[in-house]
């Protein structure tokens, strides 16, 4: 009787092994792996931080020419108003941003997101920068929204901010309420994109009118312009 040879055996165990189920491939798109997604989040946050110090280099930049030649603007300014509030405009939208990037699974949905998240982490930076600069608080005190506008437009600029007393309001123009972001957060599917949808495209239509009135001569903020010609296409889109 003729015993099977070692190499044979090995090639049959290896052909066994070649023809049984393969296995699940890891890479497979929607699936990460717990490393894979620790990987993403860090390389968001460092991306995040590197925006932010980028704009806030270019903002520093811009204010040491202006300032040179003007000092730095008085707290109740136009400039310095408009740096607060559209600096905490810009970091809603980056919130809802966020949570849409991390949830959705519709690739274009994805993709503004991103845009938007990216773009204004950039324009966060500037506004950070100038109010450095200019030794100015990076927030408006409360209630005090808008009180840099002329008075009593504050009140007829936002869709659900109530006027206070110092002239300015409670809430900006185009603002998701705290109970829209947190159903925002509980949505998936279809319903979280047209929910990101409708919210960001509010939230830009009320952020440009305080960009055109900053931007008026002679009150003249240096991102207004820049925020007046990046809101209208990403409005655009958002529709």
């Amino acid at each position: 009787m003729t015993t099977p040879s070692h190499s044979a055996t090995t090639n049959q165990t290896t052909d066994a092994a070649t023809d049984g189920p393969e296995a699940p491939d890891q890479s497979t798109p929607g699936i990460d792996a717990p490393a894979n997604r620790g990987s993403r989040v860090f390389v968001y946050a460092g991306s995040a931080l590197a925006l932010l110090l980028v704009g806030a280099a270019i903002g520093m930049l811009i204010t040491s020419a202006r300032t040179g030649e003007s000092g730095s603007p008085a707290t109740e300014s136009v400039d310095v108003g408009f740096a607060q509030d559209m600096r905490a405009h810009h970091l809603q939208a980056i919130t809802m941003a966020t949570i849409v990037q991390e949830t959705t699974t519709d690739t274009a949905v994805r993709a503004l997101a991103f845009d938007i998240e990216g773009g204004q982490l950039l324009q966060v930076g500037m506004m950070n920068g100038w109010l450095q600069l200019w030794e100015r608080a990076p927030n408006a005190d409360r209630g005090a929204h808008l009180a840099w506008l002329p008075s009593g437009q504050a009140g007829h600029t936002t869709h659900t901010g109530t006027a206070t007393a110092s002239g300015g309001v409670d809430a900006m123009p185009g603002m998701a309420t705290p109970a829209e972001i947190t159903k925002l957060r509980s949505l998936s599917g279809r319903e979280l994109d047209v929910c990101f949808l409708q919210l960001m495209l509010r939230h830009h239509q009320g952020g440009l009118p305080m960009a055109l009135y900053a931007a008026e001569p002679p009150v003249s903020a240096s991102c207004a312009i820049w925020r007046t010609r990046s809101s209208s296409p990403r409005a655009a889109t958002t529709r």
